[in-house]
């Protein structure tokens, strides 16, 4: 499995890619076993009170969680771009310009 991190704004956002053969958790919503590659982060936005806070680029956000919504692909490039736009947009929704957001990617064998 990958591990597709993103960090902008003092904060970073972590979703799991399984790759082919890996077992994805299976829940509702979860894509057909039979997709080779499976992406699973969480989603966000800001609301005006309540949610969990954070502190991202010096102020308070307050985030409401969606529950996550995994997606599958075909290829290991769809999915690394898919994982990617991903983790971008969920920045873009607290205020963060998902150009400023840093990427990176890790084997994770646990």
């Amino acid at each position: 499995m990958l591990m597709v991190r993103g960090r902008a704004g003092g904060t970073e956002l972590t979703g799991t890619l399984y790759e082919r053969g890996e077992r994805a958790p299976s829940f509702r919503g979860a894509p057909d076993e039979d997709a080779a590659y499976v992406w699973v982060c969480d989603e966000f936005y800001e609301v005006d009170s309540g949610g969990s806070t954070q502190l991202v680029d010096g102020r308070e956000v307050h985030l409401a969680f969606e529950s996550p919504m995994p997606r599958g692909f075909d290829t290991r490039e769809q999915a690394l771009e898919g994982a990617r736009e991903h983790v971008r947009t969920q920045f873009a929704r607290i205020g963060i310009d998902p150009d400023d957001v840093s990427l990176e990617v890790e084997k994770n064998d646990g």
